[in-house]
């Protein structure tokens, strides 16, 4: 039993000093092995790694995911007009060398984000300077964040890490000249209201006497046209008239006889003063005009 003791504590120890030899990176990780405070390796693969016990070898593991860096207050930052903007911004960023950047930071994720806003907020200065508002706000908004990550970029990697993206979330006026950016952007929209006005009216008044051309070429056209038809009908009834007087001369002259008289007395009102002997009542005498 006495030697059974020394044995048990022995697998023991020994178990302890084969675990402290064995260690798992996985997909999500970096591996860094350091021998006597040096780095001796770095491994970005996951697997069953082996090493050897401390104080000889220890492994310290680094995220290599993409990881964010979001401002936890907006940026006060002036542009070309003198004009200050408050900018809220992000960073994706990742460790692409585990080796520089534990050198750099000792392993310190929070002084590398200290680091890198200060690269951002700097580059991000140097692009916002020398733009205007509506430059920032809207024209080269996508040009600036493409701008800063170049700008940022070889800094970086110098540290050991990368920048994937950088993001301006909302770019907002400072309060002091809020009130007078919006009474600008009211004009400006009412100008640009007025001009469009404008032009409609102008349009409607181009579009009006382009109707009133029509209507007077289309009633003309269509007068010519009824004159046309008009004269042509005229033309087929004194043609009508002429054969019917060449037929029967004293019978066409009793017809037109009997129109006149329809169209005179048409009322019992009618009144004629007419000499009673008037070729007139030649037909009134006589069914023959005598």
């Amino acid at each position: 039993m006495d030697r059974l003791i020394p044995a048990v504590i022995g697998l023991i120890v020994g178990l302890a000093v084969m675990s402290s030899c064995v260690f798992v990176v996985n997909e999500r990780n970096y591996a860094v092995v350091f021998a006597l405070g040096e780095i001796k390796e770095v491994i970005d693969e996951p697997g069953l790694y082996f090493k050897l016990p401390p104080p000889f070898q220890n492994v310290q593991q680094f995220d290599k995911r993409i990881l964010t860096i979001d401002t936890a207050e907006a940026e006060r930052v002036q542009t070309s007009e003198k004009k200050n903007l408050l900018i809220d911004s992000f960073v994706k960023w990742r460790i692409s060398n585990p080796r520089t950047y534990f050198v750099t930071f000792g392993g310190n994720e929070r002084a590398a984000q200290e680091r890198l806003q200060a690269l951002i907020r700097d580059a991000l200065n140097a692009s916002i300077n020398r733009r205007t508002v509506n430059d920032v706000t809207s024209k080269e908004r996508d040009k600036i964040m493409q701008e800063i990550r170049a700008n940022t970029e070889a800094a970086a990697k110098l540290l050991g890490v990368e920048i994937v993206d950088v993001r301006l979330k909302r770019v907002d006026f400072v309060p002091e000249i809020s009130e007078s950016v919006y009474r600008r952007m009211e004009a400006e929209r009412k100008r640009v209201a007025n001009e469009q006005r404008s032009i409609g009216a102008a349009e409607s008044e181009k579009i009006r006497a382009d109707a009133d051309r029509q209507r007077e070429v289309i009633l003309a056209e269509a007068y010519r046209k009824a004159q046309q038809i008009k004269g042509e009908g005229d033309a087929k009834a004194s043609a009508i008239y002429a054969q019917a007087f060449g037929q029967d001369r004293e019978f066409y002259r009793f017809y037109k006889s009997l129109e006149a008289y329809r169209s005179s007395f048409g009322s019992k009102g009618d009144m004629l003063v007419i000499d009673p002997s008037s070729e007139f009542f030649r037909f009134m005498k006589s069914a023959e005009g005598k």
